[in-house]
C-alpha cells in the first residue's frame, strides 16, 4: 500500500503544471470530449508507466543495494531540481488527422510522457519498491488525479492555480525522498 500511496502523491503533485497537464487542457479545449480524453490519458499512462516500471524493476534486480540507493537518491534530487523548471507546451503545427479524440490523446500523451519527470519518477519508484503493480497503479492514478480535473474544469479553475507553488511543493517532496534515501546509505 505504501508504494501505491507514495507513487500517487508524488506523481499527482509533480504533474501539476507539467506539459502533459497543459496538453490535457489543450485537448479539452479543442475537442470538448472530456470522458474520451480521460480514457485516452489512462490508457497512455498505463502503457508508458508500465514500461518505465519494468525498467525500474530491472534496475532494482541488476544493481547492488548500495549502488541502487545512491542512484535513487541522486535521481530524486535531480527530479526535484527538474520540478522547479516550468514546462511549456510546444505548439503542434501538423494536422491531427481523422484518428479520433481517443487516438490523438493516446498517442500525444504517450509521446509527451517519454522522458518526462513523471516517467523518470516511475522508473525510480519501481526501483525503490518491490511491488511493480502498486507503483504503476499509483503513478497512473496520480496522473489522473492531476489531469482529470484539468480536463473537466479547465475553464473555471486554471487561472486560480498557483503552478509555481505546486512546482515548489513537488520539488520539496522529491528532495526529501532523495535526502532520505542518501541518509540511509552506510
Amino acid at each position: 500500500m505504501e508504494a501505491f500511496l507514495v507513487s500517487t502523491l508524488i506523481v499527482a503533485i509533480a504533474e501539476i503544471g507539467d506539459k502533459t497537464q497543459l496538453l490535457a487542457l489543450v485537448l479539452s479545449a479543442r475537442f470538448r470530449k472530456p470522458w474520451v480524453i480521460v480514457v485516452g490519458i489512462l490508457a497512455a499512462t498505463l502503457f508508458n508507466h508500465a514500461l518505465a516500471g519494468l525498467l525500474g524493476a530491472w534496475i532494482r534486480t541488476s544493481l547492488s543495494p548500495h549502488t541502487l540507493r545512491l542512484m535513487l537518491g541522486i535521481s530524486f534530487l535531480a527530479i526535484a531540481a527538474w520540478a522547479l523548471k516550468p514546462d511549456r507546451l510546444e505548439r503542434e503545427s501538423h494536422s491531427l488527422g481523422t484518428y479520433g479524440v481517443f487516438a490523438v490523446t493516446l498517442v500525444a500523451f504517450f509521446l509527451a510522457e517519454i522522458g518526462d519527470k513523471t516517467q523518470i519518477a516511475t522508473v525510480a519508484l519501481a526501483a525503490r519498491y518491490t511491488s511493480l503493480p502498486a507503483v504503476v497503479a499509483g503513478t497512473t492514478f496520480g496522473m489522473l488525479v492531476a489531469n482529470a480535473p484539468a480536463v473537466f474544469l479547465a475553464d473555471k479553475f486554471a487561472p486560480k492555480i498557483s503552478f509555481k507553488l505546486i512546482r515548489y511543493i513537488a520539488a520539496a517532496l522529491f528532495a526529501a525522498m532523495g535526502i532520505a534515501v542518501l541518509v540511509g546509505l552506510n
